[in-house]
């Protein structure tokens, strides 16, 4: 079986010569992120990357999921702290943010937790009126532009955006044939999203909450392929517990015959370096060995340093891999170490 990769495209390999290379060392699909990719940008987006490449592309739906807006540099907000949060398009202060869509505020109430990136503010609830909110800081933290936001209770959003809609409907007009769906919750979703899309159509969906977590059987059978992105998952799961939520992912994904890929940090040190950890490799390793059918670089390769040098990374793991399946990794630890023995 080949171990397939999958590359977020974004301003780090949007290049020819970054795209080209991606292409000699067999990438297999590209992805664009619509949570990152303005509606006006998709289509010629596509069509830059079909001028110098003829590797499929893949439309990565924004899903339902809850972001902050635009804010003004790098806000800090600290404890105790009195925000106001819209759903008007406002340029974010540490007075006001924006929070879409705006089905989220139909969800919050007094009490609500409302969490902003990995390790950003943690906001309480405290008065809604219509499309408004008041919360108060009770864990300091950056907000940056166009970050998760989780919220506690989840909302019940819609599985795809009216942006979604309308890239969907661009991509089967440009014969777009991969769509991704994010933060599936239920099989339901990805028959809407099938619905949607071109005849014959690739739908991979990612898990990425708990809701999708506790329907995966249903998700992953209505699905042709499956992606689970534990940085999501991470917001609603604690973290010691995200590996082992991969595992049972995995079985249940190949049990029901479907491929299943992982994103998310998988060379995240790489985002910022040229090298990286050992960690990460054994990540990798563990990766392969609980039996995925490909792997996902997604700011690796989308906001990275060294777009190529991360795709290195993971072909030199999938051959070390191949190497140990194959019972030569000891042939192969006697070349790079020499050994006349």
């Amino acid at each position: 079986m080949k171990i397939r990769i999958l590359c977020t495209l974004g301003p780090a390999s949007l290049n020819p010569e970054i795209i080209r290379g991606l292409d000699d060392r067999g990438v297999d699909l590209f992805r664009i992120n619509l949570s990152h990719t303005p509606l006006e940008a998709v289509e010629p987006t596509i069509e830059f990357v079909r001028r110098v490449s003829s590797t499929p592309i893949s439309l990565d739906t924004e899903g339902a999921q809850v972001r902050c807006g635009v804010v003004d540099g790098d806000v800090i907000l600290d404890v105790g702290q009195v925000v106001s949060l819209t759903a008007a398009p406002v340029a974010g202060t540490h007075q006001e943010l924006t929070l879409w869509p705006r089905a989220v505020f139909d969800a919050l109430g007094p009490g609500s937790a409302i969490s902003i990136d990995f390790d950003g503010a943690l906001l309480r609830v405290e008065e809604v009126t219509g499309d408004r909110a008041t919360a108060t800081v009770v864990r300091e933290g950056q907000v940056r532009s166009n970050k998760a936001v989780t919220v506690d209770p989840a909302p019940d959003l819609p599985p795809l955006s009216d942006k979604d809609g309308a890239a969907i409907d661009l991509g089967a007009r440009l014969g777009i044939t991969h769509y991704a769906l994010s933060f599936a919750s239920r099989a339901e979703d990805v028959d809407l999203i099938r619905s949607l899309a071109p005849g014959g159509s690739h739908i991979m969906s990612k898990i990425e909450s708990r809701l999708g977590v506790r329907n995966m059987d249903r998700i992953i059978e209505a699905s042709d392929s499956v992606i689970i992105d534990r940085g999501d998952l991470s917001r609603e799961v604690p973290f010691e517990y995200v590996p082992f939520y991969q595992k049972a992912i995995v079985r249940r994904a190949n049990r029901g015959n479907r491929p299943i890929f992982v994103a998310t940090n998988l060379l995240e040190s790489m985002v910022t370096t040229r090298t990286p950890t050992i960690a990460e490799a054994n990540d990798i390793a563990n990766t392969l060995l609980d039996g995925v059918h490909g792997l996902v670089l997604a700011a690796e390769t989308a906001i990275g340093i060294d777009p190529l040098g991360s795709v290195d990374m993971v072909r030199r793991a999938i051959h070390a891999f191949e190497q140990g399946s194959a019972g030569h990794l000891l042939e192969e630890d006697r070349v790079h170490l020499g050994a006349t023995t």
